[in-house]
């Protein structure tokens, strides 16, 4: 069975998956949500390189909890590709990938192993979307609205009918969201 790219993000009600600064401090972490279990579930995560160069390697500078220990040594184990125009090659943490997006991702899903992670950011996400790329789209919905910032999707070419395949609700108020493409919709 091919490897699936999974699309999981965090989103305010109002659309949002940053501020307009960049700031993420409204997104809740929540143990009951299973972000251990999803990353059990991958083993491949995928940058672009803004998205990279911010969290690629990013470890928070306070004293790890055992489920944070846990979480980020899970998310360092991945490997990593990152989608750029202007690094190359690889370095001793991630592969670059620079083009031939479609012909280089339907290699990764190809390949043996689990899921794939896209991480992001919005032009990444709006090309995959744009090249069919997404199987699954996990969107948790958190209890806020924030008024201005950057938009879930941009610049979408067309539109894509999604198939609802669940939904949780957690004790934070936030609402996780999870779609596939409508099978008659998906590309080959």
């Amino acid at each position: 069975m091919k490897r699936r790219i999974l699309l999981d993000l965090a989103v305010t009600l109002d659309g949002f998956i940053e501020g307009k600064n960049g700031e993420v401090d409204w997104c809740i972490t929540d143990s009951d949500m299973g972000f251990i279990d999803f990353l059990n579930q991958i083993d491949t995560i995928l940058y672009g390189r803004k998205s990279y160069d911010l969290w690629g390697e990013f470890t928070p500078e306070t004293e790890f909890t055992d489920t944070e220990k846990e979480m980020w040594g899970l998310y360092h184990s991945k490997e990593k590709y990152v989608f750029s125009r202007t690094k190359k090659g690889t370095d001793n943490k991630a592969i670059f990938i620079n083009d031939n997006i479609l012909e280089e991702v339907n290699k990764l899903k190809n390949k043996p192993g689990k899921d794939m992670w896209l991480y992001g950011g919005a032009s990444l996400i709006t090309t995959f979307m744009d090249l069919g790329l997404v199987d699954e789209f996990r969107l948790s919905v958190h209890p806020v609205i924030l008024g201005e910032g950057k938009p879930l999707f941009i610049d979408i070419k067309q539109r894509l009918n999604l198939k609802m395949v669940n939904t949780r609700t957690f004790s934070s108020g936030v609402v996780q969201l999870i779609y596939h493409l409508n099978e008659k919709e998906e590309r080959p």
